[in-house]
């Protein structure tokens, strides 16, 4: 049975150039959203305002041009030809005329040569009046020219070669000038600053209410609870902030609730384990019952740190405020308290540390992590390390530790195999770090065992 070639995979998942750009133009982009706001809206109006003046310059402007260059290079002309034509007696009357009449001061240099007629300028990209001047003179003029833009700048200084002298025109630069160029100019670059600050402003309030509603959702994730927000923005970023409110104040309702639930399932197995206790304790001891009742003893013990640890999990110490406190006389009290119950302990710690923290819920996964590292230990070690957004309480040991590929499982609760014996050691600390806005890692420690990398937010 003959089967179809495939294509190679290489060829397949070689990326288009297609998506090379966008990767690239998505890299030029802001990442923040008030300046991607601010380029959305004044996109479209810088784009407009090119548009007009493309065709400002390209009908109006270049009109203007052409015509007042054309009326300057006619009666330049007309000068020349009536220089050329009138005797010479006649020369000053016409170079007066034109001077009172047509605004150009002129003068006649009988018998001068003009010399070599210089190579055409290379005009400003700016304006066209240069070009459009050039053009009308050899037009209309008729005869070798120069035009000198650079010695005078209030005007244009224009020789013409006559057959019996040289011509000499200056005349003023406003002659071939309009002033709508500036008011132009001016209303695009005021409008568009008026609109960029307009704008600017305006996105500034909206992305100020949705920092808000980030920063408020942040804070009640890591149990800061700051209050409700008030609502303010557009009407998506205020129907947001209500929802937010609303999902605050639910949860908050189901914690309270479930914690007056267990409140009461605790009352309820502790009664009857405690009647159990008190019958163990009252039974008559005999040689040969001996035994078996302080196994009894020992279960029902067992049994009670059992429903401490089931409710501390279900609780998930929810109710407990965070507040300012100093975490290395808390580490020092769980290093003490471990070494008392027998186990090797070494601490490297600074003088103060202080966060934000839930001590009581802090204290309880602090503790669950030193327990596990005594129980399958023989050294153990607590140091901490520090930056500027975070903090870490590093637990090592020198046990058994547990492989990489069974480290995320062992947090899961009642996981089989877990180093916590119930299963809840290890998810109870996750559960309280992560309500503090961290994490709890577990890595191989340089002591040879298990690390227990607890990250919290300053």
């Amino acid at each position: 049975m003959k089967t179809a070639a495939l294509p190679p995979l290489a060829e397949a998942e070689e990326p288009s150039a297609c998506a090379i750009r966008r990767g690239r133009l998505r890299r030029l982009l802001p990442k923040g959203l008030l300046a991607r706001a601010v380029i959305i809206i004044l996109g479209p109006l810088l784009v407009v305002q090119v548009v007009a003046l493309t065709a400002f310059y390209g009908g109006h402007l270049d009109v203007i041009s052409r015509r007042l260059s054309a009326s300057l290079a006619g009666e330049i002309g007309m000068v020349a030809q009536l220089i050329t034509r009138t005797p010479d007696e006649m020369h000053g009357m016409v170079l007066r005329e034109a001077t009172w009449r047509l605004g150009l001061s002129a003068a006649y240099e009988p018998g001068a040569q003009l010399g070599p007629v210089p190579q055409r300028p290379a005009w400003n990209a700016l304006l066209p009046l240069e070009e459009d001047l050039h053009e009308a003179l050899s037009r209309l003029v008729a005869l070798p020219f120069d035009a000198d833009w650079q010695s005078d700048p209030q005007n244009i200084v224009i020789r013409v070669q006559l057959p019996s002298g040289v011509l000499h025109v200056e005349a003023p630069r406003k002659r071939l000038f309009s002033s709508t160029l500036y008011l132009f100019m001016i209303w695009l670059v005021g409008s568009a600053m008026l609109f960029a600050l307009i704008a600017v402003l305006f996105m500034r309030i909206q992305v100020r209410a949705i920092r808000r509603l980030a920063g408020a959702a942040e804070s009640f994730g890591q149990g800061r609870d700051s209050g409700s927000i008030k609502p303010e923005g557009a009407a998506e970023v205020r129907q947001a902030a209500i929802a937010f409110n609303t999902m605050r104040e639910n949860i908050r309702r189901f914690v309270a609730q479930r914690t007056d639930m267990l409140a009461g399932i605790s009352h309820d197995l502790r009664t009857p384990l405690t009647r159990m206790r008190l019958t163990l304790a009252m039974l008559p001891r005999a040689p040969d019952t001996e035994e078996d009742v302080e196994a009894l003893v020992h279960d029902t013990e067992e049994m009670e740190r059992l429903v401490e640890t089931y409710l501390a999990f279900a609780r998930g110490e929810g109710i407990e405020q965070p507040r300012e406190t100093d975490l290395i006389p808390m580490l020092r009290d769980l290093a003490e308290s471990a070494r008392r119950s027998g186990g090797e302990l070494a601490i490297d710690l600074p003088e103060t540390l202080r966060l934000p923290l839930r001590e009581g819920a802090l204290r309880r996964a602090i503790g669950n992590l030193l327990d596990n590292a005594r129980r399958h230990a023989g050294r153990v070690r607590l140091s901490t390390q520090e930056d500027e957004a975070w903090v870490e309480v590093l637990v090592d040991d020198d046990g058994p530790g547990i492989p990489e590929a069974e480290r995320e499982s062992a947090f899961k609760p009642f996981a089989s195999g877990s180093a916590t014996g119930t299963g809840l050691g290890l998810a109870i600390a996750r559960d309280v770090v992560r309500g503090h806005g961290g994490d709890i890692l577990l890595e191989r420690s340089p002591m040879g065992g298990l690390r227990a990398r607890v990250r919290l937010p300053r």
